[in-house]
C-alpha cells in the first residue's frame, strides 16, 4: 500500500496513532491491518462512485462519510483500481465535497452514574480530567444498559479505566 500511495500527491501525517494521508490538509485515506482483513479507508468515501462495489460502511449509524475497502488476501489488491479510488477521493477534496461533523453533544453523568461518582471522589476527580469525548463514551455506555444490575456491573468494570485516565475504547487503539 505504501508503494501505491507514494505515486499520489498525498501528504503523510499521524492522526489517532495511525498513518493518515491528506491533500490540502484534508484527510483522504488511511490504512491498517486487522485480525481478519486489511483495510483501506476513504474519509470522503460516501462521495465515491465505487464502480467495483467494494466500499463498506464499517460503523453503520455512526460513520457518515468514511468508507472502507477490505482485503483478505494481497492478491485481491489491484494497483490500478486502488489508485483510481484514491485519485477519485483526492478529487472530492478538490471539489469541496464534505459532510460536516455533527456538533458535539456533551453528556453528563446522571442517575446511578452520578451517585457513583459522588460517592467515589477519586473516580469523580479522574473522570472530570478526561476529555469530553471520553466522558461521553462512559456516560453512553452506562446509560445504554437497561437494568440497574447491569449498570452497577458496568460501573465497577470502568472504575479502574477511569482512574488510569483511559477512555472506554482505548484498548482498541494501537500505538
Amino acid at each position: 500500500m505504501q508503494q501505491l500511495i507514494v505515486k499520489t500527491n498525498l501528504d503523510k501525517t499521524i492522526k489517532w496513532d495511525k498513518e493518515v494521508y491528506t491533500f490540502n490538509n484534508k484527510n483522504v485515506i488511511g490504512w491498517g491491518g486487522f485480525k481478519d482483513f486489511f483495510s483501506l479507508w476513504f474519509f470522503n468515501g460516501v462521495f465515491l462512485s465505487d464502480p467495483e462495489k467494494v466500499l463498506v460502511n464499517a460503523s453503520d449509524g455512526k460513520t457518515k462519510a468514511m468508507r472502507q475497502w477490505r482485503f483478505t488476501n494481497v492478491d485481491d489488491m489491484n494497483d490500478k483500481k486502488i489508485l483510481m479510488y484514491i485519485n477519485e477521493s483526492i478529487q472530492t477534496i478538490k471539489d469541496g465535497k464534505e459532510i460536516k461533523p455533527d456538533v458535539f453533544e456533551e453528556k453528563k453523568p446522571e442517575g446511578i452514574f452520578k451517585v457513583f461518582l459522588d460517592n467515589n471522589a477519586d473516580v469523580k476527580n479522574a473522570f472530570e480530567k478526561l476529555t469530553k469525548g471520553k466522558q461521553k463514551e462512559y456516560v453512553v455506555y452506562i446509560n445504554e444498559a437497561k437494568q440497574e444490575k447491569t449498570k452497577t456491573t458496568r460501573l465497577e468494570k470502568i472504575k479502574e479505566l477511569i482512574l488510569q485516565n483511559k477512555g472506554l475504547n482505548d484498548k482498541y487503539k494501537t500505538k
